[in-house]
């Protein structure tokens, strides 16, 4: 991992978080269209496959609601988005034209989810950052700068940034907006034009180019003059001469208005071989930016933005993730599920191309002097009349409305949570399981999407889908004031629990409680998920356990934690006794063992074995068991996956070295696959053995003897003849004699013999 990631020297260590939801991928805007969310996917592999959820934290945001989008976009028009669909949009006809949906910001399935993610991650950033829980956040799916008040605009439908900087404004007195898309960032400027709180300055290629707007001229009105600025750039612009003008302004602007955080579009259709852009810069010329705001050491906000040519946007994003987390990528693109797009040299940089730059020195310079001049004339930083900090939505929440009516995706008020927790003996078993039981009877498949429980998350599972999604996930209320984090968080062991608990902080966040209000149905709920999951252990507390109540409350805590930390992962878990087992689809293997193996509150170093078990009537026949040991918190955990004799699972030597031979036994044993394993062949047996002797159709008996053969120097099979046969056996005596033998059935059973067939026709 020394080769991929390399310490930035000088460089002071910022706590990041790192907005993903797997979710956002499986968009798509339709056959032909240049925007394609996959890049976010693609990005957020080379994110983990270069190792950088080390270096920060990794949540899934809360999707904005129609309720939180209504705090910029008119309530009509947020309506419009959640109603429309390609199969009702022949009925909003009239819709489409006023709020421009339909040629370049197409209606597609998923529309109103998409826009809620993108949403919810700025919106979330924004609000930790905001309560000093970071200093930089960092969510790729946002930036959507074209979307205006009441329509779509430019590919963007719900305007992330301005939800995030309204959302800053909260605790913050002023926030500057950093623009360095190649498209005006039209959506943003309009939205806070006439306001001295934001200030907006924008670097993106005018004239006849889509939006059209960005002239140097346009300053801002009323309270906000001077408060817009707008830099206009001119055709294949390179780094020097962008690093030139880009960083006198921003120093400039940094000084005149002295802002309290900084929201930073990133938009990559800037760099050079974009398919839409027409500027000309390299990967580390965009990274300049970034380090150069940085620097500045404000709290800082990075957002996703315009990008059409995928692999150029993954690596750009990638590489300024790893800045933003104190280390530089190397070169060689580590293996990923998107590798093939990065060929044929799979390196990470992107490189300005021979285009010829239009911008003369000239222009810059006098460009560069009429903008400077503008932000001069601010001023010194406006003042802001103190105020009481402005209620969220969540603040007016009626804690005593029926929750079965609840919206799914609101915050659960804490009376609410408290609601959910039961204590011991309150409900047995039987009353919480099966077709009774209480739970959120909500269907996910309208939707495309599952949607979250007000009682427990839900959280889809595709088993098939597995590897995009992000090992690390949190998913963190925007209105909490308390989240998991490394330092307060579950151990393995009983006293990590417990002074987890005593701290208050990690407890709440996953829904956990101490020993006396352990609950049956928050462990149900995580095996109720809409996945294709073939376990069926139960994953309740069994209350006559009394012996080892103490370390099985811990351990349902510590689950109930691991489940929070993976929830696209880890399809349910179980304990019992003194033994907690996590239980996960194949494509999860690699990433829930690097997580248990790195995690800090983890620490599972050591795999002690590695078997299965055959269940021959399941689909899925085998189960396949870790084992791993931590040394550092003395403890123990399985992992179980689910496989068949054709399906593969990925092999974890890679991670363990202990693993080859440990896979090798179960693949002689078994004949599990264990898929990229180094050296893949029996173990136990003999190389020439036919069959697998721990499955359970295995034949114990048979006419074939297997024995070593000492001049062909290996085993072999021969036909075997026995002088004994299976017949007409007694209790006493299995094995008799060829003959007749005594038959032991009674007479009133017995069938009449046929008759030959000659003796019949002489009859």
């Amino acid at each position: 991992m020394s080769g991929l990631l390399t310490p930035i020297a000088g460089e002071s260590k910022k706590r990041v978080c790192y907005f993903f939801d797997s979710d956002v991928g499986g968009f798509h805007y339709g056959p032909g269209h240049p925007m394609k969310p996959t890049r976010i996917r693609m990005c957020h592999s080379l994110v983990m496959n270069y190792g950088l959820y080390k270096k920060m934290e990794i949540f899934r945001a809360k999707p904005a609601n129609k309720r939180e989008m209504s705090q910029f976009h008119t309530d009509e028009y947020v309506e419009f988005l959640s109603k429309i669909t390609p199969s009702n949009m022949n009925n909003f006809v009239k819709e489409q034209l006023k709020y421009n949906v339909g040629d370049d910001c197409p209606v597609f399935d998923g529309l109103f989810e998409y826009c809620s993610i993108s949403a919810g991650g700025s919106m979330e950033g924004a609000a930790r950052l905001s309560r000093n829980k970071c200093d930089i956040a960092v969510n790729w799916a946002g930036g959507l700068h074209h979307a205006k008040k009441g329509e779509a605009s430019g590919f963007c439908y719900v305007n992330d940034i301005v939800l995030g900087i309204l959302e800053l404004l909260r605790y913050h007195k002023r926030v500057l907006y950093i623009d360095i898309d190649c498209h005006h960032g039209d959506g943003v400027e309009e939205a806070f034009y006439t306001t001295d709180r934001v200030m907006t300055v924008s670097f993106h290629k005018y004239g006849e180019y889509f939006p059209g707007t960005g002239e140097l001229r346009d300053l801002g009105i009323g309270k906000g003059k001077y408060y817009s600025c707008n830099f206009p750039l001119r055709d294949g612009i390179t780094d020097e001469s962008y690093k030139s003008v880009f960083e006198p302004v921003i120093t400039q602007v940094m000084q005149s208005y002295d802002p309290s955080a900084v929201v930073l579009q990133c938009g990559t259709d800037s760099l050079s071989g974009d398919k839409l852009g027409c500027l000309n810069l390299s990967m580390r010329g965009h990274a300049n930016c970034v380090k150069f705001v940085k620097a500045f050491g404000l709290p800082l906000l990075l957002l996703g933005g315009g990008g059409y040519t995928m692999r150029n946007v993954s690596r750009c994003w990638a590489y300024e993730t790893g800045l933003a987390a104190g280390v530089e990528l190397g070169s060689e693109i580590p293996v990923n599920e998107y590798y093939e797009y990065f060929g044929p040299d799979y390196k990470l940089d992107v490189r300005q191309s021979n285009m010829e730059d239009m911008n003369t020195r000239e222009y810059l310079e006098r460009i560069k002097g009429m903008v400077l001049d503008n932000v001069r004339k601010v001023g010194g930083p406006p003042s802001v009349q103190m105020t009481d900090i402005p209620r969220t939505a969540d603040d007016y929440a009626d804690d005593n409305a029926d929750e079965d009516m609840d919206d799914p995706n609101e915050r659960i008020p804490m009376r609410q949570r408290q609601k959910m927790i039961q204590p011991d003996m309150e409900l047995s078993d039987s009353e919480d399981e099966g077709e009774g039981g209480r739970r959120n009877h909500q269907s996910h498949k309208a939707t495309g999407k599952a949607t979250a429980s007000r009682k427990t998350p839900e959280i889809d599972v595709p088993t098939s889908d597995l590897l995009s999604a992000n090992p690390q996930a949190i998913r963190s209320p925007r209105t909490a004031t308390t989240t998991v984090s490394s330092e307060t968080v579950p151990s393995p062991t009983a006293a990590g629990v417990d002074t987890a608990e005593k701290n208050g902080s990690a407890a709440m966040d996953v829904d956990t409680a101490k020993a006396s209000r352990v609950s049956t149905r928050a462990f149900h709920v995580s095996a109720s998920r809409g996945s294709t999951s073939p376990f069926t252990e139960r994953t309740g507390v069994n209350l006559s356990e009394t012996k080892y109540r103490e370390v099985s409350d811990s351990l349902h805590s510590y689950g109930s934690y691991l489940i929070q930390c993976l929830p696209k992962f880890v399809q349910q878990y179980s304990v019992l006794k003194d033994e907690l087992t996590l239980y996960v689809a194949p494509s999860a293997i690699v990433p829930v063992l690097s997580f248990l193996r790195d995690h800090t509150q983890c620490q599972y170093k050591a795999i002690m074995d590695i078997t299965a078990v055959d269940f021959p009537t399941r689909d899925q026949r085998f189960e396949v068991v870790y084992h791993l040991l931590s040394v550092k918190h003395n403890a123990r955990i399985r992992v179980k996956t689910y496989a068949d004799e054709t399906t593969p699972v990925p092999s974890a030597a890679s991670l363990y070295r202990g693993a080859d031979w440990y896979e090798r036994e179960t693949w002689d044993m078994y004949g599990v696959f264990f898929k990229d394993h180094p050296d893949l062949r029996r173990i136990l047996t003999d190389y020439g053995f036919e069959g697998h002797p721990l499955r359970k159709d295995f034949p114990l008996t048979g006419y074939t003897e297997v024995r070593y053969d000492e001049e062909k120097k290996r085993v072999v099979y021969e036909p075997l003849q026995l002088t004994q046969a299976f017949r007409n056996f007694d209790a006493a005596s299995p094995w008799e004699m060829v003959g007749e033998g005594k038959d032991m059935k009674p007479e009133a059973f017995k069938l009449p013999v046929a008759k030959p067939a000659e003796e019949q026709k002489k009859s």
